[in-house]
């Protein structure tokens, strides 16, 4: 009964309303109603405004950097934790899963008093005699990548420690038997079996990083508006609903670009024989 009902629940609650952002964002802002019923290509062209490609260029950029710091980091936790015994395992495993059971904004506040003037950070550094006075270290850039790496570090690391559990260590052992270094398992072997749980973590953290708003807006400031932000403003600020949707739709065309990424990592790993090589 539960799957027959699945197709109903995906069109009412997927389909639809994509549909009408889609239809939104061909129609005109009106300053009583939110939305006239009269088409216009115009929410398009305004993306494509110096403006706003600086918004998309400048949160691809974010999102980009916190998703390699966080794939630079979980990548050899991930591999260590995969091969610890069962007790270390299992209270690791915990840590990780354990932020989610916090509100994400509640973390972000405390990465802010963590970073304030008067906060431990600064207080640390004082107490050290590394400096004089407190240091700006809220609103900027750095900031609001700290903050994007402390919330979606463990979506990098699941799907990869979960790439590492399916890995076949008697490849590596039959790799090292014909003379293979560490090196050259580590690029014809470990790479190519764990690349889906790669795709599945970059998505995972870059789609979110886009988005995540408050993340810039408390760590960051005015001055550093990723994609998220821009669609809070239009929708809750601006009240353009109509352009906000067209740049809805770009995120939502980001999603399926990615998604498709993620599926074709995981045929060329499904594919491909790396004791071959």
């Amino acid at each position: 009964m539960t799957y027959r009902l699945l197709p109903t629940w995906l069109v009412l609650f997927t389909l639809l309303p994509t549909l009408m952002v889609v239809a939104v964002s061909f129609l005109t802002r009106d300053e009583a109603g939110f939305i006239a019923p009269i088409p216009t290509l115009e929410n398009y062209q305004r993306l494509l405004d110096p403006l706003y490609l600086k918004v998309f260029l400048n949160s691809a950029l974010t999102a980009g950097v916190a998703t390699l710091i966080c794939l630079l980091i979980a990548y050899p936790f991930a591999w260590l934790l995969s091969r610890l015994g069962p007790v270390w395992r299992s209270m690791l495993l915990t840590l990780v899963v354990v932020p989610f059971w916090t509100n994400s904004l509640v973390r972000v506040y405390a990465v802010r008093s963590l970073l304030a003037a008067k906060g431990v950070m600064n207080s640390v550094l004082i107490g050290l005699g590394l400096i004089d006075e407190p240091i700006r270290l809220l609103y900027s850039g750095w900031a609001v990548q700290l903050g994007l790496v402390y919330v979606l570090l463990p979506f990098m690391i699941l799907p990869l420690y979960s790439s590492f559990e399916k890995l076949d260590h008697r490849l590596l052992e039959a790799a090292a038997d014909l003379g293979a270094n560490r090196v050259a398992r580590f690029r014809r072997i470990i790479i190519p079996l764990t690349l889906p749980g790669i795709a599945a973590g970059c998505v995972l953290v870059f789609l979110p990083a886009l988005g995540m708003f408050y993340v810039s807006d408390i760590l960051g400031g005015a001055r550093n508006l990723l994609i998220g932000g821009l669609l809070k403003d239009q929708f809750l600020d601006a009240r353009d609903w109509p352009f906000g949707s067209a740049a809805s739709l770009v995120m939502i065309g980001l999603l399926l670009l990615l998604l498709s990424l993620y599926r074709l990592a995981q045929g060329q790993a499904g594919e491909r024989n790396p004791v071959d090589d």
